[in-house]
């Protein structure tokens, strides 16, 4: 099946068709980073982060430019509110928002260009606007004229003629009509500002994004996208800036994801129920939250609360115990090797009906939901299969699980967990084992003390000394480690 995606542009799906065969360019409106990154946030760049896997996955070389709005009002009052430089505070925050997406297990996009760093050719653009004569200057500003470029409004569904009838101009605006937008602001006092050909002051929001697409990807490039939220004005904005100045097409298509609420309410300051990414991961394993979103389609909103996060952790529970039975499977020290037979391959073929099966459903416009059910019908075969058959080759389980993870990896399932949260997690440990071991070994690794700990409550249990079998497993509980009784051995893992 050929890849479809929903164009916002067409409004329907279409085969996906890069400009250049085996490479993707994609653009994707980044953070205004004026305070830590929020789970409305790390919703979007999931979503794009996982549509950038599944390209790389059916063999695309993908380049991916993300923004970082470092020059904004918002910015402004906030550092003016602090007493700081404008700059300087975006700086501190660009960090800060980059690291809680790289905390929560978002990959990084290729490349991150900063407004602040872009003026020079923001200022070309808006030249060649003018030139082209949908541009005008103002008294130091500059506007776009929305009524001079004819199809304002494709991608958005808006008619200009509506648009103006329930539009206004803010006192002190001296723009011709309540449809232009800012290309270029005047300077005003207690603001960071550039020279231009208009006299200093800074750009508009709206022609960075048209600007640091054109430079970094060329035009046209393959996808353009972002929240809902920034279908219009924003994005019907940049086109209109790109295409004027340039003469060329701007994106192929325009990929826009769900707005996420809280509790069945929309995500606001207003509300009080913006939870911030570094907030969220203290009290959720990332990959939990990952899970979470996954579940729904990138399109839809998800409601986020407390018992979605705990069904999203029971649900990937049951995966992470077929991962870990194919481990084993594939340890020398564990299973069999013997030459293939036609229960291994019977065995390798369930997986290859889920790859085959997952792909159809990412293929429908990246169906995460439906690769999912995917994930969880093969885990189900696969787990059927084992309980009927005694014993199964080292080559089919390895096969299995390569497929399992490649799989599980477009989801972003089955990352390494950071090492830097075991520093954390090791003196709760260590006070619990002293609590039941009397032997006084001095263990100081998270593997050394769980394996001390399943040994004393497997001995415990032995000597039917429920007691301490109960206290140790309910112990490892309130730390986030789940342990499973089999009928040979019992095994751990961290939820």
């Amino acid at each position: 099946m050929v890849l479809q995606i929903y164009n916002s542009l067409s409004k329907k799906k279409e085969p996906f068709e890069p400009i250049n065969p085996g490479k993707v360019r994609m653009y994707v409106c980044g953070m205004t980073v004026y305070s830590d990154a929020h789970i409305g946030h790390a919703r979007t760049y999931f979503a794009f982060d996982v549509i950038k896997r599944y390209l790389e996955f059916k063999g695309f070389d993908v380049d991916y430019v993300q923004n970082v709005t470092d020059v904004d009002d918002k910015i402004i009052n906030a550092a003016n509110e602090k007493k700081v430089d404008a700059l300087e505070y975006s700086c501190t925050f660009t960090d800060r928002c980059i690291n809680d997406l790289d905390c929560l297990g978002i990959r990084q996009a290729d490349h991150y260009p900063k407004a602040s760093e872009e003026i020079k050719d923001m200022i070309e653009m808006i030249q060649k606007i003018i030139e082209n004569g949908y541009g005008y200057e103002v008294d130091g500003d500059v506007y776009f004229s929305v009524e001079k470029f004819p199809s304002y409004g494709k991608l958005s569904g808006q008619n200009i003629d509506e648009l103006i009838s329930g539009a206004r101009v803010d006192p002190g605006e001296k723009k011709r009509s309540p449809l232009d937008f800012a290309l270029w602001k005047r300077a005003k006092p207690g603001e960071p500002f550039w020279e231009s050909p208009w006299g200093a002051g800074r750009p508009g929001w709206h022609i960075e994004c048209s600007t640091m697409s054109s430079k970094y990807l060329g035009l046209p490039f393959d996808i353009h996208g972002g929240g809902m939220d920034l279908r219009f004005p924003h994005h019907e904005n940049e086109i209109a800036q790109a295409e004027a100045a340039t003469g060329k097409s701007f994106a192929k298509y325009w990929i826009h994801s769900g707005l996420l609420t809280i509790n069945g309410e929309k995500m606001s300051k207003s509300l009080g129920n913006i939870i911030n990414i570094c907030d969220l991961i203290e009290k959720w394993d990332p990959e939990i939250i990952r899970f979470f979103f996954a579940q729904t389609h990138y399109r839809h909103p998800p409601d986020f609360n407390e018992t979605a996060l705990k069904n999203a952790e029971k649900s990937l529970t049951r995966l992470y115990r077929l991962k870990e039975r194919l481990e084993e499977m594939s340890d020398p020290a564990v299973c069999v090797t013997y030459d293939k037979s036609m229960e291994d391959e019977g065995f390798i073929s369930i997986i290859q009906s889920c790859k085959s099966s997952f792909e159809k459903a990412m293929d429908d416009d990246f169906n995460t939901p439906e690769a999912i059910a995917v994930l969880f019908e093969f885990t189900n075969a696969a787990n059927k299969y084992l309980e009927e058959h005694e014993k199964i080759s080292m080559d089919a389980a390895r096969k299995t699980l390569d497929i399992f993870l490649r799989l599980g990896n477009v989801l972003t399932l089955f990352q390494e967990k950071p090492s830097k949260n075991e520093g954390s997690i090791l003196e709760p440990l260590i006070e619990v084992l002293r609590k039941y071991d009397q032997t006084g070994e001095n263990l100081d690794s998270v593997d050394d003390i769980m394996n001390r700990l399943i040994e004393i409550r497997q001995n415990a249990r032995n000597d039917k000394k429920w007691d301490i079998a109960d206290g140790i497993r309910d112990a490892l509980s309130c730390l986030g480690f789940e342990i499973q009784d089999t009928t040979d051995k019992t095994v751990w893992r961290k939820r």
